[in-house]
């Protein structure tokens, strides 16, 4: 009897991951992995991945680099579906006529306060806000309508969309201009720190700036982080859940000149049900492994600037639980000083 519990228990573990392995693939296969192009090196010139952040403990965390000013204003009419990835997702024109991409669902959370900490410390991002409750005019979703009845989203992602920035492809972690610098060995950090496990390619996005004259390198999709570090069994799990991120591993291995980190972890045996998925995901595990500890103490130096009152507003930006704020603060507090003392 006793073994009879065990194997219904295994079965429906194994039901659920290839259930989660199921939704990853999807979206690889979707049309957003099609349609991702990798940026034409001839094409750039002035590629740029960090930029000097400035004062830190200054920044407002809260409100970003769009600032209070820059927020969405109701109210909002819809104007088309996106559907790409596994999220719904669609654009909508606020009261001053600017354009935003709205996400719903479990990325839209995190995905706001991981571009906070990826702005805080010099890296480009996109302006986003989370916005607790709000009323789309003439909203129609063919992928997830019951998450806004009657046109009404709470905790949902708004991303403003730059007239100045045109969007000219995608670039890889295994091949881009900045391999081996100290900026792009930051960025590997920052991913540790956040445990953003979904780090496909297609997540990153070149931007060519017309204000600037640079081609801004992005991590533009954030959304797989502050949970576990990778792929877990119940997608809950892997995104903005605060038991799971405090449970996770940081640091998993350091030498006198290296640093290992557990995000993003080894697929687990189960999703070689789904080839493709989980060479994908074997094929990141480099990202966090064997980063020098110079740059990984560097990344510590900026993150350490930001106050404790900083790091709860970017939690309070996406609108996390006051009592969930509370306890990411502390880890990702832990986490800098872990960095700041290798």
């Amino acid at each position: 009897m006793k073994w009879n519990r065990i194997v219904l228990v295994w079965a429906l573990v194994a039901g659920l991951l290839t259930q989660s392995i199921s939704i990853v693939g999807q979206e690889i296969g979707s049309g957003k992995h099609d349609q991702a192009k990798s940026v034409d090196r001839e094409r750039l010139h002035n590629p740029a991945l960090w930029h000097d952040p400035g004062k830190i403990a200054e920044l407002d965390l809260l409100n970003g680099q769009g600032g209070k000013d820059k927020r969405p204003v109701a109210p909002f009419k819809f104007e088309s579906e996106d559907m790409h990835g596994t999220n719904p997702k669609f654009n909508v024109r606020d009261a001053s006529g600017t354009k935003w991409r709205v996400k719903l669902g479990d990325e839209a959370r995190p995905e706001v306060t991981a571009s906070r900490l990826l702005w805080a410390v010099g890296y480009f991002v996109n302006d986003d806000y989370v916005l607790e409750s709000a009323k789309v005019d003439g909203l129609q979703l063919t992928r997830g309508a019951n998450m806004a009845p009657d046109g009404n989203v709470v905790d949902a992602r708004f991303e403003r969309k730059p007239e100045a920035r045109k969007k000219i492809g995608t670039w890889r972690w295994k091949d881009n201009p900045f391999n081996g610098t100290k900026e792009f060995n930051g960025l590997r950090v920052m991913m540790a720190v956040m445990n953003n496990w979904d780090l496909k390619d297609e997540n990153n996005a070149v931007y060519e700036d017309r204000d600037s004259g640079r081609d801004l390198f992005l991590t533009s999709d954030v959304g797989a982080t502050f949970g576990t570090n990778g792929l877990s069994w119940s997608k809950s799990r892997s995104k903005g859940d605060v038991d799971t991120f405090r449970k996770s591993k940081f640091i998993t291995h350091k030498t006198e000149a290296e640093v290992d980190f557990g995000t993003p972890a080894a697929p687990m045996p189960l999703e070689a049900a789904n080839v493709k998925v989980y060479k994908m995901r074997r094929d990141l595990e480099w990202i966090g492994k064997k980063i020098p500890i110079a740059d990984a103490r560097w990344m510590g130096s900026l993150l350490k600037q930001l106050s404790h009152q900083q790091l709860v507003d970017a939690f309070r930006a996406g609108q996390f639980p006051e009592e969930d704020t509370q306890r990411y603060v502390e880890v990702v507090e832990s986490r800098i000083k872990e960095l700041a003392e290798l």
